[in-house]
């Protein structure tokens, strides 16, 4: 019988060794998990190193643009891609309100593309809003 009631709580506390080996005191429990967090983390950085997102494999990139009069714009960009591209250019004005909107359609491989967006008003910028793979069957 213990002694005083704070002995007996102690002493209830204590893990019998049955208790201790089942919920994975081992070393066998830690090398597992070990190698699960390794798997898990070089899965992981595979994927992010991986992933295109929506846009696909075209890069495009803007080299500049001009306002050339109150209804016309225009832009020059960079587009890489493998099979070609159909990019969508816009033009903004100062409010960033959409005031022209053009379509190219650029060969495969690195180009630099200079074209023209017609405007309904001065427009203060140019844009490629994006630029997708062509079907091949185009």
């Amino acid at each position: 019988m213990p002694a005083t009631p704070e002995e007996a709580a102690v002493n209830s506390a204590d893990a019998t060794p049955a208790l201790r080996k089942r919920h994975g005191n081992g070393p066998l429990f830690f090398v597992f998990g070990t190698a699960f967090a390794v798997v898990t983390a070089i899965g992981w950085g595979y994927s992010v190193m991986n992933y295109s997102g929506l846009a696909g494999g075209v890069y495009h990139q803007v080299v500049s643009y001009e306002v050339a009069s109150a209804d016309e714009a225009r832009i020059t960009f960079e587009v890489n891609s493998q099979t070609g591209a159909q990019c969508l250019l816009t033009a903004l004005d100062d409010q960033h309100v959409q005031v022209g909107q053009a379509r190219s359609t650029v060969e495969a491989g690195n180009r630099i593309v200079t074209t023209s967006v017609d405007t309904v008003r001065e427009a203060s910028t140019v844009e490629v809003a994006s630029c997708r793979e062509q079907d091949p069957q185009d």
